[in-house]
């Protein structure tokens, strides 16, 4: 499959329904699902390489995140929490009608994981935590933090492709081509310019949270970790200022005892744009 398909369905939330979207690769009959989900302002289209790699083995499942991409934006700004993206993803595994589900969650879309993975009775059988763990560093926070939610505009998708390159080094070493084609599903139309497609509102989520929250809950993310069980594969990009070393190596010895990789060259987060990243997911999904 080249090219994926569009799918959406209803979940619920405090306000009512809304629409999330997802994206689907590979044969829809074939039991061995991959879940695969994005970071905090991206959305379900940054796995196409990965997924179009994988779909020959999987059926791949690719979620735009509430109030990002093709999914509806949310009423209340406050419901852009973990555990409403937990329930959310709960939903869309029902639709898919499986027992089981590997997952790759990149920085976000890792939390949305390890949220569901420690949950009794998940259906994640192996889990990818891609450039994430249950301790996030404060400066990478007050980074993102800095642009997420600015009301911009670009006069065309390649002006607004070359702005992300500037807030996205962390992904490492992408060609000119690959870029473009990895931004433009960032962008919709808005008049005669474009704007980026996810709720500037998400932001008020992020600013909300004060060192007490943080404190909460990252105790919360470490219970939830240490009571995992399932295969765990840790990426981290050799330069990230989200995920520390000294987190990564604490989460080789506690709870899964996740197998780590670093990515040389690569900070928050690898984006999955070479063949030798995704040969690491593949080899590590494919063991039995």
């Amino acid at each position: 499959m080249s090219e994926p398909l569009l799918n959406t369905l209803r979940c619920l939330s405090a306000t009512g329904l809304h629409r999330m979207a997802y994206w689907e690769w590979g044969a829809r009959d074939n039991p061995r699902v991959l879940v695969c989900v994005h970071g905090l302002a991206r959305q379900g289209r940054d796995f196409d390489r990965l997924a179009r790699r994988l779909s020959r083995d999987y059926r791949v499942i690719c979620p735009d995140v509430v109030g990002r991409g093709r999914s509806d934006w949310l009423k209340n700004p406050a419901a852009y929490q973990i555990p409403s993206y937990v329930a959310d993803m709960v939903t869309l595994i029902a639709r898919l009608d499986v027992e089981q589900v590997d997952w790759v969650g990149t920085s976000m879309g890792g939390l949305i994981g390890l949220g569901l993975a420690s949950l009794p009775g998940t259906p994640i059988r192996r889990l990818v935590l891609n450039d994430v763990g249950p301790s996030v560093e404060a400066a990478a926070l007050q980074r993102i933090g800095a642009y997420l939610g600015q009301p911009l505009r670009f006069k065309t998708v390649e002006e607004g492709a070359a702005y992300l390159r500037t807030i996205s080094a962390g992904f490492g070493p992408i060609n000119d081509e690959d870029w473009l084609t990895l931004s433009r599903p960032m962008f919709k139309a808005d008049g005669d310019q474009f704007k980026l497609h996810y709720d500037p509102a998400i932001a008020q989520a992020v600013a909300a949270v004060t060192p007490e929250i943080a404190k909460t809950a990252e105790q919360m993310l470490w219970a939830g970790y240490d009571s995992l069980r399932m295969p765990t594969l840790l990426i981290r990009g050799a330069d990230s200022d989200l995920l520390s070393r000294a987190t990564a190596e604490a989460m080789t010895q506690r709870g899964p005892r996740a197998e780590l990789v670093e990515i040389a060259g690569a900070g928050h987060a690898p984006m999955f744009s070479d063949e030798a990243q995704i040969a690491v997911v593949e080899e590590f999904l494919k063991r039995a």
